[in-house]
């Protein structure tokens, strides 16, 4: 363990993953913690269960191909509570603004995170504004808490996967990631990668008749698919194996991530879910997606099988190679 935070520490790769089970985990993690979900369901009164969960956004920079920090925090915080099977209800806002932040740009992600909060049937209920002089922030963080209602027909539950199992994914992956890289290095492409930031409620609900035989849901921001696939095999008797054939990209994404050596399944995404679910009904599922305008490149990616605790990926040139959690800084700062 380090003894120094890092910029990798919030990165999602292995460093991420250290930090949380060595410091946080072994606080907290009794109950809903210990599985480290994006969002926690727990019960209300009845039989009603309430899914909460919350998020900080300190994209840098805070506008970029698709949308920007007002969007983002919406969505964000709205997705982890939809893969977590539930629908999004209420929200606060917590915002931190540098001295110095143009008005014009604060009414701009404003509008944002209004229009984001309609369109996804949220409210916003409560926040919090503070203001820091200039050079403790980068122009505005914004923190959300997020309250939704359990849809009762998942019983989502990692440990009910079981090889045979499918995994599936409703888009492109990592175009999140090299849309905001792009911005932020200065890599100016004609009609370069864009973010397929966006909400997933539409994907889950379309899934719920199917719900019991749904074992993981995920939206795979931080760390990319690499990190939730290794999360979810990490310490168990079951594996992953990819099929990179399968696996769909943006044409755009791929060729950034050629041109700079980064492998696509570590980039973020900010409008897509991941999902294991039984084999029979993976390509029910996948159809019912792709009459989606976010599910349109939904597919079947992959199978759970018995290689204890691993991921790997068999590639386009016929061989077989393990996705691992990037250790350094890949893409800091991309939500």
């Amino acid at each position: 363990m380090e003894s120094k935070i890092q910029i990798a520490h919030g990165g999602g790769g292995r460093l991420s993953s250290e930090l949380i089970k060595a410091e946080i985990i072994t606080r907290f993690g009794r109950g809903p913690l210990k599985d480290l979900p994006d969002a926690a369901t727990v019960p209300f009164k009845s039989n009603a269960k309430l899914v909460i969960s919350t998020d900080s956004f300190v994209v840098h920079p805070v506008e970029f191909p698709g949308g920007n920090i007002g969007n983002l925090c919406v969505y964000g915080t709205v997705n982890d509570i939809s893969v977590a099977g539930g629908r999004p209800r209420w929200f606060s806002l917590g915002l931190i603004l540098e001295e110095g932040l143009e008005i014009s740009l604060l009414r701009k992600i404003l509008d944002s995170v209004k229009k984001s909060a309609d369109e996804c049937g949220v409210k916003i209920v409560t926040g919090d504004t503070k203001v820091v002089p200039r050079g403790l922030c980068d122009k505005i963080y914004i923190n959300t808490g997020g309250v939704g209602e359990a849809f009762e027909e998942f019983n989502l539950d990692r440990n009910k996967i079981k090889a045979g199992d499918k995994v599936i994914v409703s888009g492109n992956i990592g175009d999140h990631g090299m849309a905001v890289l792009c911005v932020r290095e200065g890599i100016k492409i004609k009609n370069g990668p864009k973010s397929d930031l966006g909400p997933v409620l539409r994907l889950v609900m379309a899934a719920r008749q199917y719900g019991e035989n749904v074992r993981f849901m995920r939206d795979p921001t931080r760390g990319g698919m690499a990190a939730v696939l290794n999360e979810i095999a990490e310490n168990r008797k079951f594996g992953i194996l990819l099929d990179e054939k399968d696996i769909p990209y943006s044409a755009e994404a791929r060729a950034v991530s050629e041109m700079l050596g980064l492998d696509l399944l570590s980039s973020p995404c900010e409008g897509r879910v991941v999902m294991i679910c039984a084999s029979q009904f993976a390509g029910k599922i996948v159809r019912k997606w792709r009459k989606l305008p976010e599910g349109g490149n939904a597919a079947v990616i992959g199978t759970v099988c018995d290689m204890s605790g691993k991921v790997a990926i068999k590639t386009l040139g016929g061989g077989t190679r393990l996705v691992d959690l990037p250790r350094g800084e890949l893409l800091p700062r991309i939500c």
